[in-house]
């Protein structure tokens, strides 16, 4: 039997937390904290973790100095992303926090950053209006495929609101307008003097001379991004205020991420009612209370600059600052790659909430882990126990996609979503730079994540090569296995290694583990950060049906490879086997 484990957990492997970064946004509205898992062979980061904070800063009266209970408020909400960077081993070296607005240009800037930095140790760049922009610009060239095109991208945050014209990642023009929708909430809303507000916006856009320059470097396309321009799309998206819960699902696949300026001002006339604020609390939630500054500010920026369509982008600042970093860090780090990912991305964020990406994204770390120590096995084994057909870096990016939109067809509901799943991607066209095979793998990957396990005759499978269809039970093995340890254990993916031994088990920089009775295995070990036991036959066993399901895809990865999968967990004195 193995041998007993230690109950302490050591830090990750040097290799696996470098290749993570985060970045820290203090808005005037809201905190917010990325953490990323970096590739540094393809250049492609995932969102591993994500905080928000409603810190709102902007409560206070614009240009002043920062009240003691928004500071109280700041350091609350700064301490957690703090212990949350801590519990991922994220380097500070990997680590930037910027601010904006609302500490721009608070007059007592200096005493508040001092306090972070000796407090937290956080060294906080403020940006500049022009900075700001040109990160958020960088942030949108991650999300959306329009690196070649000259491209005006507005930014709407809590104090400003920030315009950038920029192609081919160079900026054109930039600048920032004290234009936010937590100042103008405060200013304007409260007091219901919608008409007064949409004065001033227009008296400062006009003082500003922002149309005269946006008319002489002229746009291709207008891209929206922040919260507030992300929450107007959705709520066009779902069709708010026409009493209907779920769009049409095949229009609803093809839908891209954008709205038209007659979409957007039917939509500020629903905000604008002073009815709607039950229905508008509901559907907005936190945001609710700035919902209609932002709206009514967007439409008059659609009609100042003669924009008749805004596509949205789902990065912003978070992901530009994140961006700037991996180019700072890898070599030859192209902003304008991986256009084929980042559509696998939006469609993902279409359907998923922050939670859902969070889960997705583990499920796609927990399965890379297993396919590279496959790869590695498979190329180092000899002609007796190598798999028929090599992995290649495709196959891995096709596993990777389908552990990323598995679960998209949870918005309509828990009951038959694989197959919901399924056929968004199949009928979205929403995989830009796929072939139609490719897609098809993909989105069967998704649709056999769970369930039966295909045989290689199976229905769904016709079509195919044999080679083919034997690499998809190789990858349909492997996002089960890592579903399922997604949805019911306690990982954290930097605590945890895939490895192989003809003589047993080895994981390198923690601990030993040796069978006596087989010479073929492998052995997935995982750190148990809460009280709940990760396999069966431990202390405390899971529920009888996560067991046997457990059981099933342990049995499933058995018959694909022909090798036994061993599950560890670091905290418990035993290992489990299937």
């Amino acid at each position: 039997m193995a041998t007993n484990l230690p109950t302490t957990v050591n830090p990750p492997s040097s290799s696996a937390s470098n290749n993570l970064f985060a970045a820290a946004d203090m808005g005037t509205n809201s905190f917010k904290l990325l953490i990323v898992r970096a590739d540094p062979t393809t250049g492609r980061f995932l969102q591993l973790d994500r905080l928000k904070h409603p810190v709102v800063l902007g409560r206070d009266t614009p240009s002043s100095a920062i009240s003691a209970a928004s500071i109280l408020r700041a350091l609350d909400s700064l301490r957690k992303f703090h212990h949350l960077l801590l519990s991922h081993h994220v380097s500070p070296s990997r680590t930037r926090v910027v601010a904006t607005s609302a500490i721009r240009d608070a007059s007592n800037q200096s005493q508040f950053l001092h306090t972070i930095r000796q407090t937290l140790g956080f060294h906080v760049d403020v940006l500049s209006g022009e900075e700001e922009a040109r990160l958020t610009y960088i942030g949108v060239l991650q999300f959306l495929p329009v690196f070649n095109q000259k491209v005006l991208t507005i930014d709407i945050g809590g104090g400003s609101t920030e315009f950038v014209i920029g192609k081919e990642g160079d900026v054109i023009f930039a600048t920032s307008l004290k234009l936010g929708h937590v100042i103008l909430t405060e200013e304007f809303v409260k007091m219901n003097e919608i008409d007064r507000m949409r004065d001033h916006i227009r008296s400062l856009i006009r003082q500003s001379g922002l149309i005269e320059k946006v008319c002489e470097h002229g746009f291709e396309l207008v891209i929206g991004s922040s919260g507030t321009i992300r929450a107007i799309e959705k709520a066009v998206f779902h069709r708010y205020g026409q009493g209907l819960d779920n769009v049409g699902l095949i229009d609803g696949y093809k839908r891209d991420w954008r709205f038209s300026r007659g979409e957007l001002s039917d939509l500020v006339g629903k905000l604008c009612g002073m009815e709607e604020k039950f229905e508008r609390d509901g559907f907005f939630k936190r945001r609710s209370e700035f919902i209609v500054a932002g709206a009514v500010l967007l439409e008059e920026i659609f009609g100042m600059l003669g924009i008749e369509e805004m596509e949205v982008s789902g990065y912003s600042l978070g992901e530009g600052v994140v961006a700037e970093q991996l180019a700072g860090v890898f070599d030859d780090y192209d902003l304008n790659a991986n256009a084929r990912w980042r559509s696998v991305v939006r469609l993902a964020t279409r359907f998923n909430n922050n939670k859902k990406m969070k889960s997705a994204a583990l499920c796609a770390g927990i399965a890379k882990e297993m396919f590279e120590g496959i790869s590695k096995w498979n190329e180092l084994g000899d002609s007796g126990n190598k798999l028929a057909d090599s992995l290649v870096d495709k196959d891995l990016e096709y596993l990777e996609a389908a552990c990323l939109l598995h679960n998209i067809g949870l918005f309509n509901g828990k009951k038959g979503y694989h197959k919901q799943s399924y056929h968004i991607i199949m009928n979205g066209d929403q995989l830009h730079g796929y072939d139609s095979e490719e897609v098809k793998i993909i989105a069967l990957l998704a649709r056999h994540h769970r369930k039966k396990f295909p045989k290689l005759d199976h229905h769904s499978l016709q079509g195919f090569t044999k080679e083919v269809k034997q690499k998809f039970r190789i990858l349909c093995a492997i996002i089960r296995v890592s579903v399922l340890l997604q949805e019911y254990m306690s990982i954290n993916i930097q605590d945890m290694e895939f490895s192989h031994s003809h003589e047993g088990f080895k994981l390198v920089d923690f601990y030993l583990v040796v069978d006596e009775y087989s010479n073929q295995l492998f052995l997935l070990v995982l750190s148990q950060t809460r009280d709940q036991p990760l396999v069966p036959g431990n202390a405390k066993p899971l529920a009888k049906d996560v067991d046997a399901e457990l059981t099933n895809e342990l049995e499933h990865f058995r018959v694909v490879f022909q090798q036994k999968l061993i599950l560890v967990p670091s905290s418990s004195s035993e290992s489990s086997e299937r």
